[in-house]
């Protein structure tokens, strides 16, 4: 699978696309050009992965219990593949890495982070929905409830990826309240990350503030310097 890479010094950070969109999606749509001052001072380095959206849930064709089991090999390709390789690309160094999407995209970003919170210690999730159920039509197991935030985090009391959560991550969820937005699927994630005393951010913009690309881009543009305004060339 192709990965696209923006920038030669910063905070890794990983994107994912929207629905059923391709590695080469933050470009066209101009985020990489806003985020471009950021790229060049060394403060980001972007990585951007194919989705497997229209092979897993987004496929009417196929049982929910394949559209599932893809999605477990998607979530296992991001953390045994595209982050060694982001790591490698970094110097070799066992450097943390931030994660983004908007939509669908926020999901993939946010299900990677909470799954593998020792190789992720940002999420910037915009517009997302963090329950995967609905794309089910009412099959249920294991492969839909470890790629179910909503779930798999109602549950979560271990000793070691609950306390990286609460005290190593840092989690930063967004979303607009006009057209086509859907907030209160953020306010959902949010409910459960304070039940299990996971400090984030609710962010929720205006009413005026549609599930588009104009907005997503200047949320980025706010977040990408404010969170990683200490990396760069020394």
């Amino acid at each position: 699978m192709p990965i696209a890479v923006y920038g030669h010094y910063g905070k890794p950070l990983l994107m994912f696309p929207t629905a059923a969109a391709d590695f080469e999606e933050y470009e066209r749509f101009l985020v990489i050009d806003v985020l471009r001052p950021y790229i060049d001072a060394g403060i980001v380095k972007i990585y951007s992965i194919n989705s497997i959206n229209r092979e897993s849930w987004m496929n009417e064709h196929l049982h929910p219990a394949q559209r599932a089991a893809r999605q477990t090999a998607y979530s296992y390709y991001v953390a045994r593949e595209v982050c060694p390789f982001i790591r490698s690309d970094c110097g070799g160094s066992p450097i943390k890495i931030a994660a983004t999407g908007a939509s669908f995209g926020a999901y993939h970003a946010a299900n990677s982070v909470f799954r593998n919170p020792d190789l992720f210690d940002t999420l910037i999730a915009m517009s997302g929905s963090y329950d995967i159920r609905p794309w089910c039509d009412g099959f249920h197991n294991d492969d839909v409830y470890f790629n179910n935030p909503i779930e798999y985090l109602q549950n979560l009391n271990d000793d070691y990826f609950l306390p990286l959560l609460r005290y190593h991550t840092d989690i930063h969820i967004i979303s607009g309240q006009g057209a086509y937005e859907a907030p209160e699927r953020s306010r959902d994630l949010s409910r459960v990350l304070y039940s299990r005393g996971i400090p984030h951010s609710l962010d929720l913009w205006g009413y005026d503030v549609n599930h588009d690309w104009p907005w997503w881009r200047r949320m980025l543009d706010l977040y990408v310097p404010r969170l990683f305004h200490a990396y760069g060339p020394k």
